[in-house]
C-alpha cells in the first residue's frame, strides 16, 4: 500500500493528522476554560468563531495556494496555528481568548487547503477515490486522537501544558512539510495585489454540487463539536473527548475497508449511503439517554464520515479544472466551514446548558442532513434522465430503425 502512493503523499498526510491533532487537542476542555474565564453562555462562539475566520481565509488561501504555491499556503496555516497555541496561556481574558478562537481559525483556513490542492496534484486519477479515503483517515485520525488525547493531558496537568503540546504538535506538522516538493508548476512571487479577491477566487462553480452536500452535512458537525463535551458529562462520561474517540475507530475501519466504494459505484449514489447514516446516527444522538446509546451514534457518526468525507473530497477533484484546483478545494472547504458554523451558530440559539435543548439542536442538524439525501436523489434521477433522453433521441436519429 505504501508503495501505490508518492512519499509526499505521506508526507503531508502525516502533516495534516498534526496540525489537526493540534487544534482538535484543546476543545473538549473549551467549555470547561471559558467557563472559567466568566463566560459560560459563550461556548457556541468557541466554534463559531473559529469557523467565521476559516471560512473568510478560505478564498484567499485557495487563491495563493494556485498562485504563489501549495506549500507557501501550508506554512503560513501552520505558522498561525503554532503562535496561537503557544499564546493562549498568556491571555486570561475572555475578550483576547475569543480574540484568539478567531486567529486560530484563520489557520484551518489556510493549511488544509494548500495540503488538499497538493494531494489533488499527486495522486493517480483512477484511484482518487481510495486515496482520499487514506488522506481522510489521517484527518480523522487527528481530530480523534486529539480529542481523546486533550482531555488525557488535560486530566494531569493543566490548560497551560494542553496548549504548549498544541504548539508543540503544530511544529510536528510543519516539519513534515519541509521535504516535499511543490507541486504548482511556475509559483508566482508574492505581491500584496495577490489579497484582492473576486467571487471566482471564493466560489469554483464547477463544484457546487459537492460544495451544498458539504455545506448541509457539516452542520451535524458543528453541533457536534460544541456539544459532545456536555453530553459526556450528561452522561456520567469523564473523558470529554469520548464520542470522538469512538468516531475516530469507527471512520478509520470505514475508510481502510470501503475506501475505493466511489471509484466503483459512483461518487452520487456512495453520498447517498453515506448521508443516510449519518441521518441514522444525529437520530440516534438525539435520542440517547445514556451511554450505551450514545456510543451507538458515534459509531455510525463515524462510519457517515468514513463513507462521505473521501468521497466529497474525489468528486471536488473530479470536478475542479487542472489549474483552479487551489480554488475548488477552498469552495469546499468554505462550504464546511459554513456548516460548522451554521451548526455551531444553532447551539448560541437553542442551547441552554439543558439535555432536552442540546436534543433539540441535534434534531434541527439531522434535518438538514435529510435535505443533503433528497439533493442527491434528485441530481441522481435527473442524470439518469438526461442518459435516458439522449439515448432516446439517438435511437431516434438513427436511419437503421
Amino acid at each position: 500500500m505504501f508503495r501505490t502512493y508518492p512519499r509526499d503523499f505521506w508526507r503531508i498526510s502525516a502533516s495534516m493528522f498534526f496540525f489537526i491533532l493540534s487544534f482538535n487537542l484543546i476543545l473538549p476542555e473549551m467549555n470547561a476554560y471559558i467557563t472559567l474565564l466568566g463566560g459560560q453562555t459563550w461556548k457556541g462562539s468557541i466554534i463559531f468563531l473559529f469557523s467565521i475566520a476559516a471560512g473568510l481565509s478560505r478564498p484567499f488561501a485557495g487563491k495563493l495556494a494556485d498562485l504563489i504555491g501549495r506549500k507557501k499556503s501550508i506554512y503560513i496555516g501552520i505558522l498561525i496555528s503554532l503562535i496561537i497555541c503557544l499564546s493562549y496561556p498568556f491571555f486570561e481574558f475572555l475578550g483576547i481568548f475569543l480574540l484568539l478562537r478567531f486567529l486560530h481559525g484563520l489557520s484551518a483556513g489556510f493549511a488544509p487547503t494548500g495540503a488538499t490542492a497538493l494531494v489533488t496534484d499527486i495522486l493517480p486519477s483512477d484511484r482518487k477515490g481510495a486515496a482520499m479515503g487514506l488522506w481522510g483517515t489521517f484527518i480523522s485520525l487527528g481530530i480523534g486522537v486529539g480529542q481523546a488525547l486533550g482531555s488525557y493531558i488535560f486530566a494531569i496537568s493543566n490548560f497551560e501544558i494542553l496548549f504548549y503540546c498544541a504548539g508543540f504538535f503544530s511544529l510536528c506538522a510543519f516539519l513534515f512539510v519541509i521535504p516535499i516538493k511543490e507541486t504548482l508548476p511556475s509559483p508566482l512571487r508574492f505581491k500584496f495585489a495577490h489579497l484582492r479577491v473576486k467571487w471566482q477566487d471564493v466560489f469554483e462553480p464547477s463544484v457546487r454540487n459537492a460544495a451544498a452536500i458539504m455545506l448541509f452535512t457539516a452542520i451535524s458537525s458543528g453541533v457536534i463539536f460544541v456539544l459532545s463535551p456536555d453530553l459526556s458529562t450528561y452522561f456520567n462520561i469523564e473523558n470529554k473527548g469520548y464520542f470522538f474517540g469512538i468516531y475516530v475507530l469507527s471512520t478509520i475501519i470505514m475508510r481502510l475497508a470501503f475506501s475505493s466504494i466511489s471509484d466503483r459505484i459512483g461518487r452520487k449514489e456512495t453520498l447517498v449511503i453515506g448521508c443516510t447514516v449519518l441521518v441514522l446516527s444525529m437520530s440516534l444522538l438525539a435520542l440517547s439517554e445514556g451511554m450505551m446509546s450514545y456510543t451507538l451514534a458515534a459509531v455510525f457518526f463515524g462510519l457517515a464520515t468514513g463513507i462521505s468525507s473521501p468521497t466529497l473530497f474525489a468528486w471536488t477533484a473530479d470536478l475542479s479544472p487542472s489549474k483552479r484546483r487551489g480554488s475548488g478545494a477552498g469552495t469546499l472547504f468554505l462550504a464546511l466551514e459554513l456548516g460548522i458554523l451554521v451548526g455551531s451558530g444553532l447551539t448560541v440559539f437553542i442551547y441552554k446548558n439543558t439535555l432536552q435543548s442540546a436534543q433539540n439542536c441535534i434534531w434541527v442538524a439531522t434535518f438538514f442532513a435529510l435535505i443533503a439525501v433528497v439533493l442527491l436523489v434528485k441530481d441522481i434521477n435527473k442524470t439518469k434522465q438526461g442518459v435516458l433522453n439522449r439515448g432516446s433521441v439517438s435511437s431516434h436519429n438513427d436511419p437503421s430503425k
